[in-house]
């Protein structure tokens, strides 16, 4: 490669997304890498003398001074509109500490991580979905109403809380991802009377967090004993990343390569789009093994007979389920708020079904909701219908606990010519 069509590769590289830059950018060679001069570091160096070194992860020393371990309802009323309150998930007790959850018997912690690289590029995604303005209309007085469709008011059924936020490092995405994975195994290791964990659901944040979160998850139930529901509209699996092992577009690639998890334990949905993958791409993945519904067969053969394929693929595998839902799955039509969003997506009628669906009938030990950007949406409808899925999944797993039949709806909503 010439001086000159290196340089012209690299500036065309910087405007395509990473898995299209593979494309033209070869790192195969080592000739053609950019060599590391003498002295010098591969990534940003970090200073262990600067006070504020691991001040972003330093935790209270009394989180559990004066009181006894257990959830904490901080709302003073019994009740309240969304207006009313201190917002938290849905309105619901925090804690704060694993005791917290093992002795409130949470079943399901939810929290917060941001993984966008700087200070300055934040989401606030996590906070959004706490806040009540934009997404919980029906907030009721004291009353948490069920869902038609199952008959069931969730947050009744099942112990939920909101677990605060991951420790996210504010410029560094390579020092997070081991806080993160931390924090997840924290959760998920938390064992419950009857035998159960603790559920993890995190609010993301870019999908680098997709790398932490399911690492987090193969530390407590195993490396390759763990398989992956990627709703995405991109298969993350980009072979370069200018030369950061973790981005939001790798963590795929980087789970199956770091041998956490094996490609045959791997399902994506919804991908589509030039900006997805490309054909080396999708031969990676028959490589690896993993098993992928392009939007193009869900078009095709309709979403009802692909999910039913999904299901059957993951009752099959056996292994416990992590959740990963990339919100611009979705067609920006309805979440337009996110990083990447990509026209033609599903739709949200097909989605939340869905999700109930998984989370009802397979053994979730985990879910991811990411690449939140609601500042990039001038109305409501990002979080509306992201905090949905999150809705539509607490919906199946309280279905779960109640052992009803796969795909069950609630007959009282049937029509029944009565």
């Amino acid at each position: 490669m010439t001086p000159k069509t290196f340089l012209a590769s690299v500036a065309l590289a910087a405007l395509m997304p990473l898995a299209a830059a593979a494309q033209i950018v070869s790192v195969d060679e080592e000739d053609e890498m950019a060599p590391i001069r003498e002295g010098e570091e591969p990534l940003i160096r970090l200073n262990r003398h600067d006070p504020t070194y691991d001040l972003w992860k330093k935790m209270r020393d009394d989180l559990q001074e004066g009181r006894e371990p257990g959830p904490i309802n901080v709302q003073r009323y019994v009740g309240g509109f969304p207006w009313v309150g201190i917002p938290t998930f849905f309105h619901l007790p925090v804690a704060l500490t694993p005791e917290d959850l093992k002795a409130g018997q949470v079943e399901v912690a939810i929290f917060g991580a941001e993984m966008y690289n700087g200070m300055r590029v934040q989401s606030y995604g996590p906070m959004e979905m706490r806040a009540p303005m934009k997404s919980e209309i029906y907030h009721n007085w004291g009353l948490h109403m069920p869902e038609l469709d199952s008959g069931l008011a969730a947050l009744d059924e099942l112990n939920v809380v909101d677990y605060g936020d991951a420790p996210v490092h504010p410029l560094s995405m390579e020092a997070s991802i081991p806080e993160v994975r931390n924090f997840v195994a924290e959760v998920a290791g938390v064992e419950l009377e009857d035998g159960r964990r603790t559920i993890p659901i995190i609010i993301g944040g870019g999908h680098a967090l997709m790398y932490p979160d399911a690492a987090g998850l193969t530390d407590i139930y195993g490396k390759g004993n763990l398989q992956i529901i990627h709703f995405d509209a991109h298969a993350d699996q980009a072979p370069v990343g200018f030369g950061v092992f973790n981005t939001h577009g790798n963590p795929v690639r980087r789970l199956i390569e770091d041998g956490l998890i094996t490609g045959n334990d791997v399902v994506q949905i919804g991908l589509r789009g030039p900006n997805s993958t490309d054909l080396s791409g999708v031969a990676w993945n028959r490589e690896q093994g993993l098993r992928y519904h392009m939007q193009i067969e869900i078009d095709r053969n309709g979403w009802g007979p692909t999910l039913e394929t999904i299901l059957q693929q993951a009752k099959a595998n056996g292994k416990p389920v992590f959740l990963s839902f990339d919100i611009d799955v979705v067609d920006p039509a309805f979440i337009p708020g996110t990083s990447t969003p990509e026209p033609g997506g599903m739709y949200m009628r097909e989605v939340l079904p869905a999700i109930r669906r998984m989370c009802h009938e397979l053994n979730l030990v985990g879910m991811e909701i990411v690449e939140l950007r609601p500042e990039r949406d001038p109305g409501y409808t990002t979080i509306l219908n992201s905090k949905a899925v999150l809705r539509q999944c607490l919906n199946g797993l309280a279905m779960k606990k109640r052992g009803f039949p796969d795909d069950y709806i609630n007959p009282e909503i049937l029509d029944d010519d009565q």
